[in-house]
């Protein structure tokens, strides 16, 4: 399966999983935006190795119209939250172990109009990272929320790996002409690689969420998560304390800017 990269696999409630392909017709049942202002939970979930990961999905389940996980991995206790919750995930595996397959999932309540799904090999250990591009109707509009959820590259000398897995979610963004979401895990634990971060977001337009109780997982001193967007309003964002991870989620409401 791994010989196709551009395939995602997708979860949902009562059903098998599908494998979904570059170019896959999708039918749409309804616009995932219906109301002027919406959250979204970004987590890296750290393999679900800790018990309570789950029950902080299921407390904000309700209340978040889009789950960005990073470290996901399609375990029973995973994938019956996903079922309970009626909720459908878009999984872009990065590598499967003992049948469990780990990578980034986007978890909402439709299925995207598109999807792009991305993956880019550790220049050291060889094990891949991915990332997820997700495309959503908004309700009484004709622009569309593109949502990017990503995992970065972390071990490898120099910034050519993170450049080139940056340039090639970047580039589909770019081509997008209304509101977006990037996110995700981003190892930008180096001065290096977070002023090349927020050179590239810069050139599409992007601007970071600042939080300001900034309790997000560092490494070397330098924050890992990061949220982005443009066409939006930033409307309140917190950090959420927890130790069902090794990383804090990001907890982000946003308002609708269809002016923009």
């Amino acid at each position: 399966m791994f010989k196709h990269r551009d395939y995602t696999l997708r979860y949902r409630a009562n059903s098998q999983v599908e494998v979904i392909l570059p170019n896959n017709q999708i039918v749409i049942n309804k616009p995932l935006i219906d109301k002027t202002s919406f959250s979204i939970l970004v987590w890296n979930i750290f393999k679900q190795k800790r018990a309570d990961c789950i029950e902080i999905l299921e407390q904000y389940a309700s209340k978040a119209k889009l789950i960005l996980l990073q470290e996901a991995q399609t375990t029973p206790q995973l994938l019956n939250f996903i079922s309970r919750q009626n909720k459908i995930a878009d999984h872009v595996p990065a590598y499967c172990f003992n049948n469990i397959y780990a990578g980034v999932m986007t978890i909402t309540d439709t299925v995207p109009t598109y999807l792009f799904s991305f993956r880019e090999r550790e220049p050291l250990i060889r094990v891949p990272k991915s990332a997820l591009i997700t495309i959503y109707p908004i309700f009484n509009s004709n622009q569309q929320l593109l949502v990017a959820n990503i995992h970065a590259v972390n071990f490898s000398i120099g910034v050519k790996s993170y450049r080139q897995q940056m340039h090639m979610l970047l580039n589909r963004i770019k081509e997008h002409k209304g509101p977006v979401i990037l996110a995700g895990d981003f190892n930008a634990w180096s001065q290096q690689r977070l002023n090349l971060l927020y050179q590239l977001v810069e050139t599409i337009n992007l601007k970071p969420v600042n939080f300001s109780i900034d309790i997000r997982k560092t490494f070397m001193g330098r924050p890992l998560d990061f949220v982005f967007y443009r066409g939006l309003q930033l409307d309140t964002a917190k950090i959420i304390s927890t130790t069902a991870s090794d990383h804090n989620p990001l907890w982000v409401t946003f308002k609708l800017d269809l002016q923009h």
